[in-house]
């Protein structure tokens, strides 16, 4: 959400950060309802103080005995002058929150210009690329082939883009969940573990500005709620409508939960495997701190996330998205990206977000400075800690044997009883049933 109090005082800087998100410029045209609501307002307190004014004259006049009747004809004249002008200021205010919430959050200066993926910068790349003495497999082909991965009976349950993980599968995914969540928590990574809410109301995902923009993305109740799309959700808003002491900054929380997601806007992308699913587990990152504290944070954040690889010994690269490329809510976005060799690509497994106060003016989050009088509002972060389904993938993936056995990274091994590599498929069995 955005502050029109800055877009009066910085028009120019205002348009400058919407130009790098390919939009035109709009400070004028804000400005200019912003004026008449202020109009109207200025109209309706007039009004009002003069209605004020007569009324103090009308009790005069009944105190002496004379007559009033010409004040009570003006008061009821400017009954309907301020009625008109609160519902005016009203309607104007309403239009200017409308045009103010949808609008995306503005870029840092150091965000690369530009209109999609293709301007994005990579910053760094970790860890090298396996040479495989075979064709590697992707994880569909991986996991299908021991009868462990059904999308199948998923699509029968459930329709497409849903999975059901079976035996080891199933055991990874949760051991890998496990292992992110106790490198967060620990005294290194220094999150504190939430398990939160997984539907919530419209006020929640009004204040992550999920709403309104983004409704058709998500899953909805016939009660009112909300599927949470990420832990982002219920983490930010645990300082929604809250005044929190600096002195406390920054407040670090961790979830492991599903999430869900209508991709409503992913249409024929991605359809095959676990790479995009209206269901899948993630652990979140999210932060609450300082504006001064905020840049150091979200590198410390991505730095959080780059471990996890690290420790699993997964080739990534990070890079940093360019103004056409971001979420909306966010000022500053690196994208993690591990390497996948069954799609011999790069592809994202975390996103780090530094939403600056954008967030935090919707949910009205502020802190009280430990100098100083009165509040000011905090800048919220995101991340992933990484994506679990994506994680799998690139475990399947990049530890994969000649004979479809999958060999364990070690970090994992203490999660899954030690075993030290998923069995090769049954030969003549496939998708569980002899042939």
């Amino acid at each position: 959400m955005h502050d029109i109090r800055f877009i009066r005082e910085n028009p120019a800087a205002f348009d400058a950060g919407l130009k790098k998100r390919n939009l035109a410029p709009l400070s004028a045209e804000l400005l200019e309802i912003d004026k008449r609501r202020r109009a109207a307002i200025s109209e309706s307190e007039a009004a009002q103080a003069q209605r004020k004014a007569l009324s103090r004259q009308i009790g005069i006049a009944k105190g002496k005995g004379e007559p009033a009747d010409a004040l009570m004809a003006e008061v009821a004249s400017l009954e309907a002058t301020l009625k008109k002008g609160e519902a005016e200021a009203q309607r104007l205010d309403e239009e200017l929150t409308h045009r103010l919430e949808v609008l995306p959050n503005l870029p840092f200066d150091d965000v690369p210009d530009g209109v999609d993926e293709t301007s994005n910068v990579e910053i760094r790349r970790v860890g090298s690329q396996r040479n495989f003495p075979f064709q590697p497999k992707d994880h569909v082909a991986l996991g299908e082939a021991t009868g462990e991965m059904d999308f199948a009976s998923a699509a029968k349950i459930s329709g497409a883009r849903f999975v059901f993980l079976k035996k080891h599968l199933a055991r990874l995914e949760r051991a890998i969940a496990q292992f992110m969540l106790d490198l967060h928590t620990s005294e290194e990574g220094g999150y504190t573990e939430v398990n939160p809410p997984l539907l919530v109301r419209d006020n929640a995902a009004y204040g992550v500005g999920q709403l309104p923009k983004f409704a058709e993305d998500m899953f909805h109740t016939d009660n009112g709620f909300w599927l949470v799309p990420t832990a982002e959700v219920p983490l930010t808003n645990l300082v929604n409508d809250t005044i929190v002491e600096e002195k406390d900054l920054p407040l670090r929380f961790t979830a492991f939960t599903p999430c869900f997601r209508s991709e409503a806007g992913a249409a024929g992308k991605d359809t095959r495997g676990m790479i995009r699913q209206h269901q899948f587990p993630k652990v979140e990152l999210v932060s609450i701190t300082t504006p001064e504290q905020s840049d150091a944070e979200h590198q410390r954040m991505t730095g959080r996330a780059e471990e996890v690889l690290k420790r699993l010994g997964l080739p990534f690269r990070t890079i940093v998205l360019c103004g056409g490329d971001m979420g909306p809510a966010s000022r500053k976005t690196f994208d993690i990206e591990v390497w996948l060799p069954g799609q011999n690509a790069y592809r994202e497994i975390s996103s780090c977000s530094n939403c600056g106060e954008y967030q935090a003016r919707r949910m009205n989050a502020r802190f009280r400075p430990k100098e100083g009088k009165g509040t000011r509002f905090v800048h919220t972060l995101n991340g992933s800690g990484l994506a679990v389904g994506r994680t799998l993938i690139a475990v399947l993936e990049n530890y994969q044997n000649e004979d479809g056995s999958v060999t364990i990274p070690e970090a994992l091994r203490p999660y899954m009883g030690e075993l030290a590599a998923l069995p090769a498929p049954i030969s003549g069995v496939a998708g569980g049933k002899r042939k």
